[in-house]
C-alpha cells in the first residue's frame, strides 16, 4: 500500500485539529447557555448558535484574505448617479404618502465611538451614555434631531413610518430613560438588543468566559458588530412585527450621520421597481479625509463590501488612493424587510468575517469575530449602489466634525441639518483639533461661542487654545500653543489666513 504524500497527512492532521477545537467550542457554548437564567436561555441559545457558525467560518478559512488581482470597479451596471433618479413630485401628497407606508427607519445606536471619558461623562450622562444623547446642535441630541424628522414626515403626510433603535446592553437603560419624553411625539419607536459574543482567547483559541453573567460589563463579552444586526433583528420578534404591520423596506443608517434622512427619491425608485432591488448602498466620493473609508468593489461578478480591516497590509497605500477606489460606504442602507428575513430564516446570510485583535486591560490577548452591515449586499438580487451628495454623509464621530455641525455652516429645520446658504463653497473646511479639544468636556471649555466658520478653509488648532466670543476664521488659519503657554483669542478677533504662535503673534500666511 503506497504511503501517504506528506501533505494529505498534514492537511488530514489540521483537519482533526479543527475538528477537535470546533468540538470543544461546542461544549463550553453549551455550558455557558445552560447557566443561563431560563428566561433568557432561547435568545442566548441563538446569539450562541450564530457565534459558532461565524467561528466555523473563520476556522474553516473562509475568511482568506481577497485575490487583490481580481477587485474591479463597480461598472455602472451597478452604481447608479443619484442626478439620473426620477424626482418624486413634492406636491402629490397622496404618492408619497403610499411611499412612506411602506418604509421602516433603522439607526444604528450601538457603542459610541468618542473618547470614553469624554463625550458622556463630560456631559454629566454617565459612562455608559449612548451617542444618540449627546447635545450636537442648539441643544438637540442625535436622538432628538431624528425624533423630528421622522414626526415631520409623519405628520406632514398623514402616515406613521416607525422608528427602530438597534441598542447595546450599553446604551439600552439609558435610551429607554430618553425616549420617555417622546411621549406626545406622532412616532412609533421599537427597540431591539444588538447580540453578544464571547470574546476568544488567543492561546487557546477558545472563550475564556463561563457564563452569561454581567456581560454589560465583563470583559470576555463584546457586541460583534453592526453586522449582527439581521439576525438580532429577527429574533427580537421586531423584524416579524413590521412585516405584519405591511411595511416593507427598512432604511438603515448610523445615528450620528446628520446626513442620513428620508430620501423620498430613492425610496421611489426603489418601490416603481417592484422592489427588485432588494438591497441599495449609498456611496459617495472620496476625500482624502475619508482614504480609510469602506469601498464597494465588483469581486467575481458580484458586489461586495472592502473594508479597511480586510485589506493586506502591502495593499494599503493601493486602498487609500482615491483614484483607484473614487467611492466610500456611507453605511446608508435600503433593504427590503421579506428578503432579510428569508435569508435569516434559511441560514444564507453570508457576510466576510472580520478578525479584530485586542489586548483587555488584564493583559489578555484576545480575539474578536465581527461583521458589517453593508457585507450583506452581496447576498441580495438586484443589489446596486447609488452615489449620493455628499450632504446626505455628515457624521459626527469627533470633536472636530461636532465643531462643523454646531457652526454657522449647518441650518436645522424639522431635524434636517443643511449647509448654510451663504456658505459659498459646496465642500466643508478641513478642520484638526489637536489632544487638548479630544474630550467634549475640554472642547465646550474652549469656545465662549462658535466661531463663525462661513469663509474658512482649514483650521488646525494645537496647544492650550481658548477662543473668545465672535470670533471669524476665514481661510487658512493655525493655532500653535507651545507647551506651558496659552493662547487666548480675544473676543471679536477677525484671523483671515494667519499663523497664531505661542507669543501671540499673528503673521499672513
Amino acid at each position: 500500500m503506497a504511503p501517504t504524500p506528506a501533505k494529505d497527512r498534514d492537511r488530514t492532521i489540521s483537519m482533526a485539529a479543527e475538528e477537535e477545537i470546533m468540538s470543544v467550542l461546542k461544549e463550553r457554548l453549551k455550558e455557558i447557555s445552560n447557566k443561563t437564567p431560563v428566561d433568557k436561555q432561547e435568545n442566548v441559545k441563538k446569539e450562541l448558535d450564530n457565534f459558532y457558525r461565524l467561528y466555523g467560518k473563520w476556522r474553516g478559512g473562509i475568511t482568506d484574505e481577497l485575490i487583490w488581482d481580481k477587485i474591479r470597479p463597480l461598472p455602472e451596471s451597478m452604481l447608479q448617479g443619484y442626478s439620473s433618479l426620477r424626482k418624486v413630485d413634492e406636491d402629490d401628497h397622496v404618492g408619497i404618502s403610499r411611499l412612506l407606508d411602506k418604509l421602516v427607519v433603522l439607526k444604528l445606536n450601538g457603542e459610541r465611538e468618542f473618547d470614553t471619558k469624554g463625550l458622556g461623562t463630560g456631559m454629566g450622562l454617565g459612562s455608559a451614555c449612548p451617542k444618540s444623547l449627546i447635545r450636537v446642535r442648539e441643544e438637540s441630541t442625535f436622538l432628538d434631531i431624528t425624533m423630528a424628522q421622522i414626526e415631520n414626515l409623519n405628520e406632514k403626510y398623514g402616515v406613521s413610518v416607525p422608528l427602530v433603535l438597534m441598542n447595546s446592553l450599553n446604551t439600552d437603560s439609558e435610551t429607554g430613560n430618553a425616549l420617555k419624553k417622546y411621549k406626545g411625539f406622532n412616532v412609533e419607536v421599537l427597540t431591539y438588543l444588538q447580540s453578544y459574543y464571547p470574546r476568544i482567547e488567543r492561546e487557546t483559541l477558545l472563550p475564556f468566559v463561563k457564563d452569561y453573567q454581567n456581560i454589560d460589563s465583563n470583559e470576555g463579552w463584546y457586541p460583534p458588530g453592526h453586522g449582527d444586526l439581521y439576525e438580532s433583528l429577527y429574533n427580537s420578534g421586531v423584524l416579524d412585527q413590521l412585516i405584519e404591520k405591511g411595511k416593507e423596506i427598512i432604511f438603515i443608517s448610523n445615528i450620528d450621520n446628520l446626513g442620513a434622512t428620508v430620501d423620498l427619491n430613492i425610496l421611489s425608485h426603489i418601490v416603481k421597481s417592484g422592489c427588485q432591488s432588494q438591497f441599495i448602498a449609498e456611496v459617495t466620493n472620496k476625500t482624502r479625509a475619508d482614504v480609510k473609508g469602506g469601498t464597494l468593489i465588483e469581486y467575481n461578478g458580484c458586489v461586495k463590501l472592502l473594508e479597511y480591516a480586510q485589506v493586506p497590509k502591502e495593499k494599503v497605500d493601493d486602498f487609500k488612493c482615491v483614484k483607484k477606489f473614487k467611492i466610500f460606504n456611507t453605511n446608508n442602507l435600503w433593504i427590503s424587510l421579506k428578503a432579510i428575513k428569508e435569508r435569516v430564516v434559511k441560514g444564507t446570510l453570508e457576510r466576510d468575517v472580520i478578525v479584530n485583535h485586542k489586548a483587555l486591560d488584564d493583559g489578555r490577548n484576545v480575539i474578536q469575530l465581527e461583521t458589517a452591515v453593508g457585507a450583506a449586499i452581496k447576498n441580495f438580487s438586484g443589489a446596486f449602489a447609488i452615489n449620493v451628495p455628499r450632504s446626505r454623509f455628515l457624521p459626527v464621530k469627533h470633536t472636530s466634525d461636532l465643531l462643523l455641525v454646531m457652526s454657522n455652516l449647518y441650518n436645522l429645520e424639522d431635524g434636517v441639518i443643511a449647509m448654510s446658504p451663504d456658505r459659498q463653497f459646496p465642500s466643508t473646511p478641513l478642520i484638526k483639533l489637536g489632544p487638548d479639544f479630544k474630550r467634549i468636556q475640554n472642547f465646550l471649555k474652549r469656545f465662549q461661542t462658535i466661531p463663525d466658520l462661513l469663509e474658512l478653509d482649514h483650521l488646525t488648532v494645537t496647544g492650550d487654545v481658548y477662543f473668545g466670543r465672535d470670533v471669524s476664521l476665514r481661510g487658512t488659519v493655525i493655532i500653535i500653543a507651545n507647551h506651558g503657554e496659552r493662547i487666548d483669542i480675544p473676543c471679536g478677533s477677525l484671523l483671515e489666513n494667519k499663523i497664531v504662535s505661542g507669543n501671540l503673534r499673528i503673521l499672513d500666511h
